[in-house]
């Protein structure tokens, strides 16, 4: 018994001592396999254009905080709102390869399944629509920017900001759709089998949610954007149009996290 009792408290130090290492074990685990992650996504084109968007409007965000009302802004503000604009610069140069995604996605889509409701369907077409018109719209005025074309490229930035402001619009519009109808079905089926768990219905109403919370987001930036006399068009500072951009940069990156999809269009 006297050898039993002193060799315990060598077991105890021995466990506590084994306790750190599994611990330090799983850290190191939990980070390889978030590095992993990021790289996946990081070799993916969605994946990587999320970084990007999200590195551009942080940039933006950091300068115009920093720069405050100094104009224009030098050394480190005028350093990350460069960064900012070479990234974005960077985003519209890759969309050139976009259409043909979007064209796929929206033949694919078509008319929309028939089980789903009329008014998302119809929201959904629109939507689609515009996003497909946007991106020649941009490219135009890439190319005239870039003296490729010898047109005007302001009116044709503004029609693609245009284009995505009611994008973004028929997709809150949408959402809001989305979010009454499942409010709706949940009331009818209260204490009643329904083909989705309580657990999936909220957790679509939570991604609608982010969705809004996004694209109201995305569509105060864009119109900022618009020609200025236009609602709030031209008044925003750099770190307003850099917050809101990060915040939807954000949501989309825990979204497609979510859904462990990086390709989506």
């Amino acid at each position: 018994m006297a050898t039993a009792s002193r060799r315990a408290p060598r077991q105890l130090q021995a466990d506590g001592e084994r306790r750190p290492l599994t611990s330090h074990c799983g850290s190191v685990a939990m980070a390889a396999g978030a590095l992993s992650g990021l790289v996946a996504a990081l070799e993916t084109y969605r994946g990587r254009d999320r970084l990007v968007r999200a590195l551009c409007y942080g940039c933006q965000l950091a300068g115009g905080a920093l720069a405050g009302p100094q104009a224009p802004p030098s050394g480190l503000p005028g350093s990350l709102l460069a960064v900012s604009a070479q990234l974005n610069a960077c985003r519209t140069a890759l969309r050139l390869f976009d259409d043909f995604a979007m064209l796929s996605y929206s033949c694919d889509y078509g008319l929309g399944p028939k089980d789903e409701d009329g008014l998302v369907r119809g929201l959904s077409v629109l939507c689609n629509l515009a996003n497909q018109l946007y991106y020649p719209c941009e490219h135009i005025a890439w190319a005239a920017d870039a003296d490729i074309i010898r047109v005007g490229s302001q009116k044709w930035w503004t029609l693609s900001v245009a284009l995505w402001a009611f994008s973004l619009l028929l997709g809150i519009l949408r959402s809001l759709r989305i979010l009454c109808q499942l409010r709706r079905k949940l009331r009818q089926h209260k204490g009643t089998s329904w083909p989705l768990s309580q657990k999936e219905a909220k957790a679509q109403v939570k991604a609608e949610a982010l969705s809004i919370l996004a694209n109201m987001a995305d569509l105060s930036n864009a119109v900022h954007w618009l020609p200025p006399g236009f609602l709030w068009a031209g008044r925003f500072p750099p770190w307003i149009v850099g917050l809101l951009g990060t915040v939807s940069s954000l949501i989309g990156i825990y979204q497609a996290s979510r859904r462990g999809d990086a390709e989506t269009v």
